[in-house]
């Protein structure tokens, strides 16, 4: 089988995009958190409800943010009260409400979300239509009404912490401050460009006989994400202002029209296509199809939808320059939120990056790099506090299991959470190839850390290193080496050295790395044919803990491999299939991990029965991951799975549909990347084999290319569509 490579005669473009996913309601959203539909512009978010009478827009702002640094405090989740630490909060809502609008769902209601545009609109036979997005070029939320008859009503601007709203002319401002100094400032502006009346009465807008009702929302804070700065900035009232007479000024075509193409720019890079729904079960609204499937029904639609929703969400809230999308994104309803809906860093916040190289939202991983480095004086500050624990004045930092935007720690220390969260630096390197990023921001992170964990080593009668006191996330005992803390520094440890071989620097310290990472303890078999958790062979096969701690080897690491390491994977495959999917398994987040870690294991089977538990056990109607409560990085992380399913690249070498069902008998997707700097711009298969695939490299490159389980050099040139064939 040749697969001599010849440059593609293929151009992709928005319009030759298969599919226009979008979720579809036949009435309004009455609950938050299971049936409101997201819409953000990474910094600024809103939950719709699409009601009749009244219409409520739940909006948020992802620094708004209770807390300190607090090096030695944190969340007291004894008592689910949060402390200095802090807690993500709910910044407000604005409430339109209709006069004349009838306040039962009518026949031919209905509401959408386009993830594809990210539009949501309402049509409600006999008063109008509606549309809304948040808008990344004019940083404001955009709502507008179109009436069928000139309509009246009010506007309300309610702040979630009592602070009075006051009127405007025809806006409404609301003010506030938090007791940790952080400003924050919210405001309303009503465009009519139909005609019509507004104005203030008392401390809501009042509007008559419109056609036409342009609402345009902002929302900031004065937080900045630098530590030197001690993370306050200006006011935010007249930067807020600009923004919102700005936006006006454009109106809403304009609006609309640059929203789009911004949005598009991300989202139309990726489409997916992996079998056709009946047109009975594709005719019913999303939350119908969801009972369906998990009634054992067949919906490839829906299992696209909710591919393209994880790279909607994190497209949604976590762009460039802001902070990095939290436990909720940046939708929360509360001020005392689940977990404070803070930075879980075991497992939560890495699982909502995995999709950004793979599922091309490169730039939206950016703010997470940021954030790590505005958090890093924090926990050097808390590291070395902690001198009973690591000695004074310790080399590097570490982390505690939670975190907040301030610097500051909260729950348990989570050792190898440093390692983890760098890893996610290396990782933006290996999809982007951005050496001036590799140097002035990822390098530096991963010596750092390296070098905590060359002095925090421990050292066996035998010579062998081992972490110290370690814990498998989130049970067992505490013991020296176990897996999971192994597995991580191993992790750590190579990622540094190859950034210090592409750089070309610091050979001496590469030196020192190599001789620690041969030292470290390594993965073992224990007697039932097992991945050992822990330094004593002690795993029970019947325990189904929703935790894979000690899998991290496998994926998102890639220490153990099908193709270089093949008894430890299958003795990974007999772990992972022990802890079952039933119980204290079945998580919002641990479907997604085993996707992954079954495809990584070529089990595609078994990657489909997780895409379905997750639909079926955990996901609620407006398609929103359920822990429960809601968290999202069960929609980020179900994305990154079904990538490793159609393309992996950690083992240096591009592996072409390594773990696909029996069920996407024939398809085709575009847009997804490679490590190397590489699109797989276009990959195509017909009864269960590869037709072909086009790979597109930023720079040239010769890369290994695996399909069927044979494997062929291909030299790519830069920016040079290059075909592969069986």
């Amino acid at each position: 089988m040749g697969m001599a490579p010849r440059v593609a005669l293929f151009f992709l473009s928005a319009i030759a995009l298969a599919g226009s996913p979008e979720l579809r309601y036949d009435r309004p959203a009455t609950h938050w958190e299971r049936e409101r539909l997201p819409i953000g512009n990474g910094r600024l978010g809103a939950m719709l409800e699409g009601g009749i009478a009244i219409d409520r827009i739940q909006f948020n702002e992802e620094s708004l943010w209770t807390g300190d640094a607090n090096p030695s405090g944190g969340y007291d989740y004894a008592t689910d009260k949060p402390n200095s630490f802090g807690a993500y909060q709910n910044f407000g809502e604005v409430v339109v409400t209709l006069d004349e609008a009838h306040g039962k769902v009518l026949a031919g209601y209905h509401r959408t979300l386009s993830l594809m545009d990210g539009i949501h609109a309402v049509g409600v036979p006999g008063q109008g239509q509606r549309e809304a997005f948040a808008s990344v070029p004019a940083q404001v939320v955009v709502v507008r009404y179109r009436f069928e008859q000139p309509t009246s009503g009010f506007i309300d601007l309610k702040d979630a912490h009592g602070n009075a709203t006051r009127a405007l002319g025809a806006a409404l401002v609301s003010e506030g401050r938090f007791t940790n100094g952080l400003e924050f400032a919210a405001k309303v502006q009503v465009v009519l460009p139909s005609g019509g009346k507004v104005d203030g009465v008392g401390l809501r807008l009042r509007f008559e006989q419109c056609s036409e009702l342009l609402v345009l929302l902002g929302a900031r804070t004065n937080y900045v994400m630098d530590p030197a700065k001690a993370f306050k900035g200006s006011a935010p009232l007249p930067r807020l202002e600009a923004e919102v007479a700005a936006a006006a000024a454009k109106g809403f075509a304009a609006l609309r029209t640059e929203h789009i193409a911004d949005h598009r720019a991300l989202m139309g890079r990726v489409t997916v296509d992996w079998g056709t729904t009946t047109e009975a079960i594709r005719s019913q609204p999303t939350d119908v199809r969801l009972t369906l499937m998990a009634k054992g029904g067949v919906d490839p639609d829906l299992e696209e939808t909710l591919f393209q929703y994880g790279r909607y969400l994190l497209a949604g809230s976590s762009r460039p320059g802001d902070l990095p999308a939290n436990l909720q994104g940046i939708w929360n309803a509360s001020n005392n939120p689940p977990w404070a809906s803070d930075y879980h860093n075991n497992i939560n916040v890495q699982m909502s990056y995995w999709l950004a190289g793979p599922a091309n939202l490169r730039e939206c991983q950016l703010p997470l790099i940021d954030w790590i480095i505005s958090q890093v004086p924090g926990c050097r500050t808390a590291t070395r506090a902690d001198s009973k624990r690591f000695g004074p004045n310790p080399r590097g930092w570490t982390v505690r299991t939670s975190q907040n935007i301030w610097g500051g720690n909260g729950w348990e220390w989570n050792l190898p959470g440093n390692a983890w969260l760098v890893q996610h630096a290396w990782e933006q390197y290996a999809f982007t190839g951005d050496k001036e990023f590799l140097r002035d921001k990822a390098y530096p992170l991963l010596k750092e850390v390296s070098e905590f964990w060359i002095d925090h080593l421990k050292a066996l009668p035998d010579g062998t290193l081992v972490v110290p006191m370690g814990w498998s996330p989130e049970h067992g005992p505490r013991e020296d080496g176990v897996a999971h803390d192994q597995q991580l520094v191993w992790d750590l440890f190579q990622n540094t050295l190859e950034a210090s071989e592409v750089l070309g620097i610091d050979p001496a310290f590469r030196e020192e790395l190599k001789a620690k990472q041969a030292r470290l303890l390594g993965p073992r078999i224990g007697r039932w044919y097992q991945l050992m958790e822990w330094t004593v062979d002690r795993d029970d096969p019947k325990n189904q803990h929703r935790h894979t701690s000690h899998l991290f080897a496998v994926y998102p690491g890639r220490q153990i491999s099908r193709e270089q390491t093949p008894d430890f994977a299958k003795a990974a495959a007999v772990s992972l299939a022990a802890r079952g999917s039933h119980g204290d398994s079945r998580r919002s987040w641990t479907w997604p991990w085993r996707c992954a870690l079954w495809a990584r294991l070529g089990e595609a089977e078994r990657c489909a029965d997780m895409i379905r538990g997750l639909l079926t056990h955990n996901t609620l109607p407006n398609l929103f991951s359920n822990h429960p409560p809601f968290q999202l990085d069960g929609n980020y992380g179900i994305t990154a799975g079904i990538c490793e399913m159609l393309v992996q690249s950690h083992t240096g070498e591009i592996v072409l549909l390594p773990a696909l069902p029996a069920a996407w008998k024939d398809g085709r997707v575009q847009g997804l990347r490679a490590r190397g700097a590489i699109e797989v711009r276009d990959l195509s298969w017909s009864n269960g084999r590869l037709v072909s695939a086009t790979l597109l490299a930023d720079k040239a490159t010769n890369v290994r290319v695996r399909v069927d389980g044979k494997v062929r050099q291909v030299a790519l040139g830069a920016g040079v569509p290059t075909e592969i064939r069986p």
